[in-house]
């Protein structure tokens, strides 16, 4: 398998109400890289039931194409969570989201449920991350994707939920919540998961947007969780590859190809000093951009 086969992008995420049969149609023709159908939040509780089978109809039917689709269930300690894992692990669905896990037992019990309803093996797990304790658990909870049979793939970062729970205020830069972003990076990171950012909720302040898409951009977040189609195409840009690091990855690889640098940890190239890690990491970089070019 190839390396950009290996990858797969989420630099743009949209959350879409379960319960809006239009907005569900409105995702199979979006640019984003992956949609999420939304059981929880987005649908109230006496359209729970029918929220779940109109998704998991539309999740059957298909016509996403090369988007990434992944449902929102319920928490187990919900009365509709349980109902909402069974229904999703015959959908056809890319992965279930599941809201506010805290501790890998909650991975646990998921992982047991789609097991019990023969959910089939390439169904992921993607956990949000958006309490106090689930920050302080971070790094247990990511240690669930070890297990030989481990559906965990990605932690998405539930930052207005945060903001509750601990009172931290939204400010420019989000230097209030800094620390928790990175502690629960590292933990997705050590344990080879994905990482998204949360959603940014000022549709009018494009420019916070973008800043806000950079500082997760740099801190090394795949991509962004949205609230509205209008912010996909800057999420696009932000986390792709620009051609100039293309390029750039490209000259490593070729350089470290050479035969005379095949033994060598570290070479000289263009004047700077390059070891075989970046090598490694240009090759991330090449296999995202062919990732994102192939996605169309």
């Amino acid at each position: 398998m190839s390396a950009s086969a290996a990858i797969r992008p989420r630099r743009s995420v949209l959350y879409m109400p379960g319960s809006n049969a239009r907005a569900i149609e409105k995702a199979r023709t979006l640019s984003a890289d992956a949609v999420i159908l939304d059981l929880e939040d987005a649908v109230a509780p006496d359209a729970k039931e029918s929220a779940r089978e109109q998704v998991v109809a539309a999740v059957t039917a298909g016509g996403f194409g090369r988007r990434e689709v992944v449902i929102r269930v319920n928490g187990l300690d919900t009365p509709w969570g349980h109902d909402d894992l069974v229904a999703a692990a015959s959908s056809g669905a890319d992965a279930v989201l599941i809201p506010k896990v805290s501790d890998p037992e909650t991975i646990g019990a998921v992982e047991l449920a789609l097991a019990t309803a023969r959910a089939p093996d390439a169904l992921r797990v993607w956990a949000m991350i958006e309490t106090p304790v689930a920050i302080l658990h971070a790094e247990e909870i990511a240690r669930a994707a070890r297990h030989e049979t481990a559906r965990l793939a990605c932690f998405v970062l539930g930052t207005n939920d945060i903001a509750k729970e601990t009172r931290a205020r939204f400010v420019p830069g989000r230097w209030t919540m800094l620390p928790w972003l990175t502690t629960v990076l590292a933990a997705a990171r050590a344990h080879g998961l994905d990482v998204l950012d949360g959603v940014y909720n000022n549709l009018q302040d494009a420019e916070g947007f973008r800043a806000e898409c950079e500082q997760g951009r740099d801190l090394g977040m795949d991509g962004k969780t949205l609230i509205h189609p209008n912010q996909i195409a800057v999420a696009n840009e932000v986390f792709a590859p620009a051609a100039a690091e293309v390029e750039a990855a490209r000259k490593i690889i070729a350089a470290f190809d050479l035969p005379e640098n095949s033994g060598r940890g570290v070479i000289s190239l263009d004047g700077r000093m390059v070891e075989r890690m970046h090598a490694d990491m240009a090759a991330r970089t090449v296999a995202l951009a062919e990732a994102i070019a192939a996605a169309g």
